[in-house]
């Protein structure tokens, strides 16, 4: 192990973020820099559990133990070549996952968990600092085409295993540019797509072709897309936003979080100026209290709102873990991100227990207020509370409701793949669709998940594609058989 005192004496440390009122003037990302020393003293908090939890908390099976100890131990090369074996983009988890490895750290029973995302995103960021992460060409090509319909991802990671296969992959991505969410759905705060376009780049260099502003199903029929490929992976995620049909859904000012957090991307980009969706001046109120919710927050706040109130109709969860979801399991708490910092020292609010039913338009058609009510918790199926109902302000607001699956018009209805219930595309434990040679990973099968989730279907989707193709494969298969999607 790593130090095996180092639990008992050294205290979990986290770097600081950037004072409120200094980083909300620009869009870099919060985080100030974490200190080598420090990092590795936070390393040596790893105890090396003779039953890693952690492994059992991580999708994607990460070797935590062993690249906590490399850390520890100053071999920083060979904890790059430990984590990469188990996940081909640790800066995209280390950023974004909400760690439910932490949430499962056997030191969580009764202190505080070691720094997990913290040492992951360490690792890589020297690892492509010091000239470590080099493109893997694969030695011999299998002569097979593979077709990978989304760059989220799960589609980059399904890809960058099936190049590295052998394989002749297309990634084809309806955006003008590669990342799918990545891109355009997570603010340049909480990570700057410099991370982004330099995975890109090896991918590119291994071989990896990618062809964005192509919608499949569109510009390219099903049919087209299986006659060019030997075999297709559908990675285009659970896309089908949740709306609110409440009256006065139509006036001008209401836009879903995917409509509203793109275009603040594309500014970044260079492609405004100013966003044509800006809070700039204005009331915001953002409906959601997810990380969705949060970006939307940390967005407006930039873009110089007025105010900002985010509500939830959830209660508002409790600060310690619940009798109800006992550790190792993930729980559902009360959590302070970058952008929650941000809005209090505005002075906005974050609300919970309330439901929107009504918003109120000016002379021009666009949203001046809305008008929500308290509601009782899903015990009670979120019942109105009666004399509780309320106006505020709102000349912006933003659905970030979640996502109700993938959208089925299109390539989905082209192809007849089967759907279950909630409307997911059905996989078997291979990931093969109902339709012969065609996969799925992500959330167009599982629904809307997290990051970790997404890469972890991608390698897994895969190692399935790799062995339909070739009759073996040497790929990994990184999800347990308990978690493995079924038919």
């Amino acid at each position: 192990m790593a130090d095996p005192k180092g639990f008992l004496t050294v205290p979990r440390e986290l770097p600081e973020r950037r004072p409120v009122d200094v980083r909300i003037r620009s869009w870099s990302e919060v985080y100030e820099d974490f200190g080598r020393n420090r990092l590795e003293r936070q390393a040596s908090r790893c105890m090396d559990c003779g039953v890693p939890f952690c492994h059992q908390g991580c999708p994607l099976g990460n070797l935590i133990p062993e690249w906590n100890d490399l850390v520890y131990r100053k071999d920083w090369h060979e904890a790059i070549e430990r984590l990469h074996a188990t996940n081909n983009f640790p800066e995209f988890t280390g950023r974004l996952c909400p760690a439910p490895c932490e949430s499962a750290c056997v030191l969580g029973i009764n202190q505080d968990p070691v720094t997990i995302k913290r040492v992951e995103v360490e690792i890589i960021d020297r690892a492509f600092a010091e000239g470590w992460v080099r493109p893997q060409p694969p030695a011999v090509k299998t002569g097979k085409r593979v077709a990978v319909v989304g760059s989220g991802p799960a589609g980059l990671a399904a890809a960058q295993q099936l190049t590295r296969a052998g394989h002749d992959v297309r990634v084809y991505e309806r955006a003008d540019r590669v990342g799918g969410l990545l891109r355009y759905g997570i603010p340049e705060f909480k990570m700057e797509k410099r991370h982004l376009e330099r995975r890109v780049a090896q991918m590119r260099a291994e071989g990896t072709v990618f062809r964005t502003s192509v919608n499949v199903g569109v510009d390219v029929t099903a049919g087209e897309l299986r006659e060019g490929h030997d075999a297709v992976v559908l990675a285009g995620g659970a896309t089908a936003w949740r709306d609110l049909p409440v009256p006065g859904r139509e006036l001008g000012g209401v836009h879903q979080a995917m409509e509203y957090l793109p275009p603040a991307n594309r500014v970044q980009e260079g492609d405004f100026a100013e966003s044509p969706i800006s809070a700039a001046g204005k009331h915001v109120v953002v409906i959601g209290g997810g990380d969705t919710g949060a970006d939307c927050v940390g967005t407006a706040i930039r873009q110089g709102a007025a105010s900002v109130t985010q509500l939830e109709i959830m209660p508002r969860p409790p600060q310690a873990r619940p009798d109800a979801q006992p550790w190792p399991t993930y729980p559902m708490l009360f959590k302070v991100e970058s952008a929650h910092e941000e809005l209090a020292g505005l002075g906005g609010d974050r609300v919970y227990a309330v439901s929107t039913t009504e918003f109120l338009g000016d002379a021009d058609g666009n949203v001046r207020a809305l008008r929500l009510i308290e509601v009782g918790g899903p015990q009670t199926g979120f019942a109105p509370v009666e004399g509780s109902e309320r106006e505020i302000p709102a000349e912006l607001v933003t659905l970030a409701m979640g996502f109700l699956g993938p959208e089925r018009a299109g390539l989905l209805e082209e192809l007849g793949v089967e759907l279950d219930a909630r409307g997911n595309v059905v996989r078997d434990r291979d990931y093969r669709t109902s339709v012969d040679g065609v996969f799925a990973a992500g959330d167009m099968g599982r629904g809307q998940s997290l990051i970790v989730w997404a890469i972890a279907e991608g390698r897994a989707a895969a190692h399935g594609v790799d062995a339909f193709l070739t009759g073996e494969t040497a790929l990994p298969y990184p999800i347990p058989p308990t978690a493995r999607p079924m038919v």
